[in-house]
């Protein structure tokens, strides 16, 4: 008799596996995420008609895009897909805010850009990784 469960059950936690984006669907989560900028910032949101939060917006992009499921939460994208440095980073890659605790996430664009749906501004808008705010927050990057 086991106790505590079977050691292969699947965990409800887990994110099911996927192949990596392929270099076409990373530039179109690029390019449809830069498309959406000016959408109305909703807290919970994850349709461009209903607005975006940060992490419905990526949901709602990746999608659409590359057919894949990201977490809902922040907290769990900074579990999503597997880290790369920012030397490494490419278009549709996902740029997460906050150490020990993530906060806020975006998906980056190149150029040092990435489109994000923050709260203060009350819009979908592009910002710049450089930019004095974003650049005293600790920030890890994703490649789902």
């Amino acid at each position: 008799m086991l106790l505590g469960g079977c050691a292969s059950a699947p965990r409800p936690d887990r994110q099911p596996a996927h192949a990596p984006l392929t270099d076409e669907q990373s530039s179109d989560i690029a390019i449809h995420a830069l498309g959406l900028v000016g959408t109305p910032y909703r807290w919970g949101g994850n349709t461009p008609d209903s607005g975006f939060d940060c992490s419905g917006l990526i949901g709602y992009v990746y999608k659409s895009r590359a057919g894949v499921a990201p977490p809902r939460t922040v907290a769990q994208l900074t579990d999503f897909g597997r880290p790369v440095g920012e030397d490494d980073l490419r278009t549709g890659d996902l740029v997460i805010f906050g150490g020990g605790r993530a906060f806020h996430a975006g998906i980056f664009v190149g150029e040092g850009r990435f489109v994000h749906a923050p709260s203060s501004g009350g819009q979908v808008r592009l910002d710049r990784l450089n930019n004095p705010y974003w650049q005293r927050q600790a920030q890890s990057f994703r490649r789902p």
